[in-house]
């Protein structure tokens, strides 16, 4: 797989200027916040989510984190790049290394109060338990074939890779998401990295059994996991990962970009995206939030309602002017600049709304309608499907048991989110024991290599003949 093949959603909107958002925006009730836009004006264009420039500042990290060529990172050098990138954190002076200890995760899961401690806990056996279903569903196969036996071995990878942001706000979601899921595939070996993890993020990497913490981010952190740690005096050697995963910012998504088919990675994610089909019996302060809730993720974060009722969008976008107002910063800022790109589409009916929502593929899909579960089932591309009106996209994000990893950019079309089939390889397998009972196998074969015009083919099935 190259780089291309994970894309980000751009919205090619015809000869329309976005909405301006503005302070007044807010406190206006007759200003609407959702730009308008017809279902003709709304197509999937397919853009490179690798940005160039964070793409060369990677590449250069990942040289910076082996010396000389060698083979894996060094342990210097990465600490080097993690101090200068401010991934250690202040708290930690110049003594940190670019390890957490197994302590130092007990010791914050320890530091949670009680409710935080059972929610941690909760949302752990929920992803787990689903996980685990996913993993028994797929098995080991064996099938009759002429003279001997076929079949498929279902086996995980070694070591598994996992990124947890650590940006604007700790994501201890993530860490169970990524984690969890390698562990129930069946990983001996799961490394988690995640620049200044807060001590909830540790908590969750204690829980989620992570055999080692790094203390790094961005593209050093997926070098390390990509290329392995060699030891130093005091820290045992992290070996390289043979599958990375977790979402990131550029940095990580222009370094994954570059050591895929070292490993394997999940995806290359964009900008996340929510799109509500709605009709007139939704409730326009849930949607509302539903629609913020996605926008506060990001400035680049998108938020899409579709629906056959212009009435239902009215009330929406009021909903939205006043629930935004009502945001704490920085959350009022992000999502305010996230709703500039947003936009609602006033389709004919429910199927031509299915029909937007499948041209774009939206990372999550929120039903809610009438016959909601119907309608989803008619929905054929996205990440995530979540039907009804309790049914909210938070509930994915903190640990119904879905992953919430999920595909962007209208990768939906193609894909689906981060599972235990991420880190499981199924690799097949023959025998023959009856020379006699194969011959009809041989002579196709020794027909079809001449008809292709590979003679050694050809000559490697007659030595088969009886």
């Amino acid at each position: 797989m190259v780089r291309f093949q994970s894309l980000f959603l751009f919205f090619l909107l015809r000869d329309r200027p976005a909405s301006p958002l503005a302070a007044e925006a807010f406190s206006s009730p007759t200003m609407p916040l959702l730009t308008r836009r017809t279902p003709r004006e709304v197509q999937l264009e397919i853009k490179d989510p690798v940005d160039p420039t964070a793409l060369a500042q990677a590449s250069a990290i990942l040289d910076e984190l082996r010396p000389g060529g060698a083979s894996a990172c060094s342990p210097d050098a990465l600490l080097a790049v993690a101090r200068r990138l401010g991934d250690l954190g202040s708290e930690n002076g110049g003594d940190a290394t670019h390890v957490v200890s197994a302590s130092e995760c007990k010791e914050a899961f320890d530091g949670l109060s009680d409710d935080e401690r059972k929610s941690l806990t909760n949302i752990h056996g929920r992803v787990k338990a689903f996980a685990d279903a996913q993993r028994r569903s797929v098995t080991d196969v064996t099938v009759d074939i002429p003279g001997g036996k076929a079949g498929h071995n279902v086996s995980p990878c070694r070591a598994a890779g996992c990124y947890a942001p650590g940006g604007r706000y700790p994501l201890p979601s993530s860490v169970i998401m990524t984690v969890v899921t390698a562990r129930a595939a069946g990983c001996p070996y799961v490394v988690l990295a995640s620049p200044k993890p807060a001590p909830i993020t540790l908590a969750a990497a204690h829980v989620s059994g992570a055999d080692v913490v790094l203390r790094v981010g961005g593209a050093q952190a997926v070098g390390a996991m990509a290329y392995g740690v060699s030891a130093s005096a005091s820290i045992p050697e992290v070996p390289p990962c043979d599958v990375i995963v977790g979402p990131g910012n550029k940095w990580v998504t222009a370094a994954k970009s570059i050591v895929n088919g070292h490993c394997g990675i999940d995806m290359l994610a964009g900008p996340s995206e929510v799109l509500v089909i709605c009709d007139k019996t939704a409730d326009p302060k849930i949607v509302a939030a539903d629609l913020i809730a996605q926008a506060e993720h990001d400035v680049v974060a998108r938020a899409i309602l579709v629906s056959d009722d212009a009435m239902i969008i009215d009330k929406v976008d009021e909903e939205v002017i006043e629930q935004v107002g009502r945001l704490p910063e920085p959350n009022r800022s992000t999502a305010g600049e996230a709703l500039k790109q947003s936009f609602a589409v006033l389709c004919k009916d429910v199927d031509e709304c299915i029909t937007v929502s499948d041209r774009l593929a939206p990372e999550h899909l929120e039903v809610q309608t009438k016959d909601a579960q119907k309608v989803g089932e008619l929905c054929a591309n996205y990440g995530g499907l979540f039907v009804g009106t309790q049914c909210a996209e938070v509930l994915g994000d903190y640990g119904a048991g879905p992953n919430h990893t999920l595909p962007t950019g209208g990768t939906g079309r193609y894909t689906g989110g981060l599972s235990v089939f991420n880190f499981l390889r199924i690799r097949t397998w023959m025998r023959i024991d009856d020379r006699n009972a194969c011959q009809h196998m041989v002579e196709d074969s020794v027909r079809m290599a001449r008809l292709e015009g590979l003679e050694g083919h050809a000559r490697a099935a007659e030595a088969r003949r009886v």
